[in-house]
């Protein structure tokens, strides 16, 4: 079995669930990478960080995979995870143990917190992240890279496309569609198909304004 290196010691929740993890199935988990040089050298709840992508080097791809626990930024998030690709590293999921992903088709690369549902049919591409208490309704599609904060309701046979932030608390109704980049606000009420990169707020949601797709799709290397 391959020893996990862990990207991002931010948050003390991910140490907590590392140790569920780790009581359930016996992974190993070696430590974080943090680009904060201050971090360097320290331990963030009992792991070591070992220093930024600079010291990637020396750990082999045969030896160890990876999981990115950068949740807050789907753009940083997805362009940290092709850098580890990129360094020939294989994404591994870290997933709570009493999460029951029955009938569930899974990418690489998935983090998936306490308390998260997932219903018959739902398709997780790579990469990712949902936080407690989120919810994804039946048949409903996620795009890589994208991001489910706490508490929010997807309703059934929604298409969800890359890098989409969902705020604490949003609720997406049936059959909708949510464009690339797009970032729904916390609290907000989707009604209506969402365009891509578009910043919706409010209930029911309207556009505040509208990010540069292109921009974010040059300076995100590969496809996760």
């Amino acid at each position: 079995m391959k020893q996990i290196l862990l990207l991002g010691a931010n948050n003390p929740e991910s140490p907590r669930m590392l140790k569920r993890v780790r009581e359930a199935t016996g992974a190993q988990f070696a430590g974080y990478i943090d680009n904060d040089p201050a971090k360097a050298g320290t331990d963030f709840y009992g792991l070591p960080i070992f220093g930024g992508f600079e010291v990637l080097p020396r750990f082999s791809p045969q030896e160890y995979d990876f999981v990115n626990l950068i949740s807050g930024d789907c753009h940083t998030r997805h362009r940290t995870t092709q850098t580890l690709r990129d360094a020939g590293f294989e994404l591994a999921n870290l997933i709570h143990p009493q999460i029951d992903l029955d009938m569930v088709q899974l990418g690489r690369g998935i983090y998936l917190r306490e308390g998260v549902i997932v219903q018959a049919g739902v398709q997780l591409a790579d990469n990712v992240c949902m936080h407690m208490g989120a919810l994804i309704g039946h048949e409903t599609t996620v795009g890589v890279s994208s991001f489910i904060a706490p508490g929010v309701n997807v309703c059934g046979l929604v298409q969800i496309g890359k890098g989409v932030f969902i705020g604490a608390g949003a609720t997406i109704m049936p059959r909708l569609k949510i464009g690339d980049w797009a970032i729904i606000g916390a609290g907000a009420l989707i009604n209506r198909d969402v365009p891509a990169g578009a910043v919706m707020v409010g209930n029911p949601a309207r556009v505040l304004k509208t990010r540069d797709i292109a921009a974010l799709n040059n300076s995100s290397v590969g496809d996760c």
